[in-house]
C-alpha cells in the first residue's frame, strides 16, 4: 500500500486493535547496499522498538530481483532492529514490473525460490522471513511450483493475493484458487489475501482457501477497524462511527500529509477514496477538499465538513425517525 500506510497509518490501525504485525511500504532494492537512512524513512519504528506505539511489530518489506542485494539488504534492516524480513513479488504496477521487481518475478519460480533462499540465509534463524505473491503472473499454472518454492526455500510464512498479475485489482479473488496448493502444514502458515472487505468476507477467504490467516490492504482503509472486528469474530457489529472516524483523518492529515507543500493533502483524499466504501459521508468530506492543497484551507474544510455536512445528516436521520 505505498502511498498512504505510512508509519503513522500504521500506528493509527494498530491502536484500534486486531492486528499481529505490519508491512513497511517496500524498499526498493537494485544492486547496492542501502544507507541506513532509507529504511529509517520507511520504517521510522526502528528507531524506537521496531514496533508501533500500540506494540504491535512492524516488517520490512523489500522489493527487487537480486537475490545478493537482497541478503544484504535484509540483513541490515535486521541489524537496525526489523522484527521480521517480507519479500514482496505481488506488486502489479507497470513501473514496478518494468524494472523487475513485484509479480514479474511470478514468471520464474525458481527465481523467487532463490532470492527467498539468499534472504533466509543472510538472516538469523530466529528472524522471520515472508513473502508476498499472488496466484502467477497471467494464469495459475505455475503457483504450485511457486509455493513449493518458497516453502523449500524456508520462508516463515507466505501470503497469497488471490489474483494474477493481470487481473490487477478488478474483482473478484479467487480465493478458492489456492486450496489445491495447500496441505495441513501450509494451511497454518499461508495468508490469503484479496477483496476482504468486511468480516463475512475473511470467513469466506479462509474457508474457501483453507489458509488460517488474512491479510488486509485496502480492506483496512476502508474500514479501520476490521481487523479488530475479524479477530473478534463479530459479524454483527456496524464499522466505527463516522464522528469518530473523521477526527482519526484530520489528525492522520496533520501528522503525515503536510511534509511536502507540492503534495499537501494527497494522502488525506487517497484514504478518503476508500473510506467512501463504508461512508458515504467521506463523500462529502472529499468534495469539500478535492481541489485544495494548502494547510488551512483544507483544515477549514474539515470544519465546515463537521459543522455543515454532519448537521445536515443529522437533520435528516431526525427527519426519517419523526416519519
Amino acid at each position: 500500500m505505498e502511498g498512504v500506510i505510512d508509519a503513522p497509518m500504521r500506528a493509527r490501525l494498530t491502536s484500534i486493535g486486531g492486528y499481529s504485525r505490519c508491512v513497511t511500504e517496500f524498499v526498493r532494492v537494485t544492486d547496492v547496499l542501502l544507507p541506513e537512512r532509507v529504511f529509517f524513512r520507511l520504517c521510522p519504528e526502528l528507531l524506537g522498538s521496531g514496533c508501533t506505539p500500540a506494540g504491535t511489530p512492524v516488517y520490512v518489506q523489500l522489493l527487487g530481483s537480486d537475490p545478493k542485494a537482497l541478503a544484504v539488504n535484509a540483513l541490515r534492516a535486521v541489524a537496525l532492529g526489523a522484527h521480521g524480513i517480507d519479500l514482496n513479488f505481488g506488486c502489479p504496477a507497470k513501473t514496478v514490473n518494468n524494472s523487475m521487481g513485484g509479480s514479474i518475478l511470478l514468471r520464474e519460480p525458481q527465481t523467487v525460490a532463490g532470492i527467498v533462499q539468499a534472504v533466509r540465509d543472510a538472516v538469523p534463524a530466529q528472524v522471520p522471513v515472508t513473502a508476498k505473491i499472488r496466484l502467477g503472473y497471467d494464469d495459475y499454472n505455475s503457483l504450485a511450483e511457486i509455493v513449493d518454492g518458497v516453502h523449500k526455500a524456508g520462508a516463515t510464512e507466505l501470503a497469497i493475493h488471490a489474483r494474477t498479475k493481470f487481473n490487477g485489482y478488478k474483482p473478484p479473488a479467487y480465493w478458492d484458487a489456492v486450496r489445491p496448493v495447500m496441505d495441513d502444514k501450509r494451511r497454518t502458515n499461508t495468508i490469503i489475501n484479496g477483496e476482504i472487505w468486511d468480516v463475512a468476507d475473511s470467513v469466506a477467504a479462509m474457508q474457501r482457501s483453507t489458509c488460517s490467516h488474512v491479510m488486509l490492504g485496502r480492506g483496512a482503509l476502508s474500514a479501520p477497524d476490521l481487523a479488530k472486528r475479524i479477530h473478534q469474530n463479530d459479524e454483527t457489529s456496524a464499522p466505527m462511527a463516522w464522528h469518530l472516524l473523521v477526527e482519526e483523518v484530520r489528525d492522520q492529515f496533520i501528522c503525515s500529509d503536510q511534509n511536502s507543500e507540492r503534495h499537501i493533502g494527497n494522502r488525506t483524499k487517497q484514504w478518503l477514496a476508500y473510506l467512501k466504501r463504508n461512508y458515504p459521508q467521506a463523500q462529502s468530506l472529499f468534495a469539500r477538499i478535492r481541489t485544495l492543497h494548502d494547510a488551512k484551507g483544507i483544515e477549514k474544510a474539515f470544519d465546515a465538513h463537521k459543522r455543515e455536512d454532519l448537521h445536515e445528516l443529522d437533520e435528516i436521520k431526525s427527519d426519517v425517525t419523526i416519519h
